[in-house]
């Protein structure tokens, strides 16, 4: 991985109208990241979503025993020109934490709760529950890059991503199409 720095807002800002520029209705999945136990993380080219399962090999159906699963966060889904952005390095990706990583727009006018996206041989939807930066979010990537994430503007287009839920199993791969149903 190489050196970066965190950016500032006015970097973060001077960058959106690229973000803005991301795929409405068709885009590619640029990126799968499996965590197969908390604190790790894969990169994989290929791998399979299942109702069940979400990610398989990746530690969502097993993270906490006893306390059942919410299939409303299976799967976490970035928009890579942010994930690029922050980063600074793709090498860096999977510091996020999420899963997919999609050029296509996340925005809540584009991607309101229930909207499906196919990708290979999946479809999954969007869920209501919203994802945010923690932590971590903040050592990795600034506090800048939070509060960049955070805004109006930010929450609005999910610029942190978003949650999805597999409702049809199928095997996908890095550079697949992604189009919306």
């Amino acid at each position: 991985m190489s050196t970066v720095t965190h950016l500032k807002m006015v970097e973060l800002e001077q960058n959106l109208e690229e973000i803005r520029r991301s795929p409405k209705s068709e885009g590619r999945l640029a990126l799968i990241v499996r965590r197969p136990r908390s604190g790790e993380r894969e990169v994989v080219e290929a791998g399979e979503l299942t109702v069940a399962e979400g990610l398989v090999g990746d530690n969502w159906c097993t993270r906490t025993p006893g306390v059942p699963l919410d299939p409303e966060r299976q799967l976490t889904i970035m928009n890579s020109r942010v994930a690029g952005l922050l980063a600074q390095d793709e090498d860096r990706w999977e510091l996020f934490g999420d899963q997919l990583y999609i050029d296509i727009e996340l925005s809540e006018a584009n991607l309101p709760v229930g909207t499906r996206l196919a990708m290979g041989g999946a479809v999954i939807e969007v869920t209501p529950v919203d994802h945010t930066g923690c932590k971590k979010f903040a050592e990795r990537f600034g506090v800048d890059a939070v509060k960049f994430v955070s805004t109006a503007v930010g929450k609005e287009m999910r610029l942190r991503g978003m949650y999805a839920k597999v409702v049809q199993p199928g095997a996908i791969r890095a550079g697949d199409r992604v189009r919306k149903l």
